[in-house]
């Protein structure tokens, strides 16, 4: 279950982020994840749940907007999507030949595993706390 070591890389990172934003709570992380990854979006927010107790990432949402998988030809800019099968884990990645010139294809997305957002409660001053937000990657 590679889920469980993904969603640990994503809470050290996040609670290394707040630690230096001096944040006391983070509300919400976002990620953008390509099928292509294989990964089981369920069994990744269980995993970052577990991980979380305890921390200020307790309580918080990790929202995931998942990404097909396409390919481009450098050479012809043939542009096709890599469909895979929702219901398994198990598919077959097309040929990587260009249809049009023969040339080789290079993976283009789908393959992305990125923390795209984190929004956490950061102090403004001292007497007051507010909600912020951090960007980490767009």
């Amino acid at each position: 279950m590679h889920e469980y070591s993904i969603a640990n890389s994503i809470v050290e990172t996040v609670l290394e982020l707040a630690e230096q934003q001096k944040a006391s709570k983070i509300v919400e992380v976002r990620m953008k994840i390509g099928k292509l990854r294989v990964l089981s979006i369920d069994q990744l927010k269980f995993s970052f749940e577990i991980l979380s107790k305890g921390t200020p990432l307790q309580g918080s949402r990790l929202t995931v907007l998942e990404t097909s998988g396409s390919v481009r030809c450098p050479k012809c800019n043939y542009v096709s999507k890599i469909e895979t099968n929702d219901d398994s884990f198990h598919f077959g990645i097309p040929s990587m030949v260009c249809p049009n010139c023969s040339a080789n294809l290079s993976i283009e997305g789908g393959d992305e595993c990125l923390i795209t957002k984190v929004r956490m409660l950061v102090p403004t001053s001292e007497k007051a706390k507010t909600q912020g937000e951090s960007k980490i990657d767009e």
